[in-house]
């Protein structure tokens, strides 16, 4: 799968290890940044990423930051990205069964590697349920 991952100076660190553990297992994955600890604007990469989903460089994304909460903020400003801010599996997994979500968000001040990566690995598999989920979806890009 191809998938775009960002995040600001605080989540550097748990973003490397996700890149790394995801190449592990096969995924194409694109970087955007930031590479160092200097102090960076969360908006700046939470849209890069968000570009990267409409754009369809990326299938999925995922954005962290030191809570998640202003980077998934960002990527839900383009009308292209569901971004959905998760810190267990089970929400990770409804995001995309009932939400039909492209992007995850995590607070690397707040998840632990390993739920990150349980996160990351329900994110990955679970599949859009459709049906009575389709309509509620289809809103979310049109509001009224």
């Amino acid at each position: 799968m191809r998938i775009a991952i960002a995040s600001d100076h605080a989540a550097t660190d748990m973003k490397a290890l996700i890149v790394e553990w995801l190449k592990e297992n096969n995924h194409d994955v694109t970087d955007l940044g930031p590479q160092g600890s200097d102090s960076v604007d969360y908006p700046d990469y939470g849209y890069k990423l968000a570009n990267s989903i409409a754009n369809g460089d990326a299938e999925r994304g995922i954005a962290l930051c030191g809570s998640g909460i202003g980077i998934s903020i960002a990527v839900n400003r383009n009308s292209a990205c569901r971004c959905a801010l998760v810190s267990e599996s089970l929400s990770a997994k409804l995001c995309r069964e009932h939400n039909d979500a492209n992007v995850i968000a995590m607070g690397a001040r707040l998840v632990g590697i390993e739920i990150a990566k349980d996160c990351i690995t329900q994110f990955l598999s679970t599949e859009f349920g459709g049906d009575r989920h389709r309509r509620r979806v289809d809103k979310l890009s049109k509001p009224t």
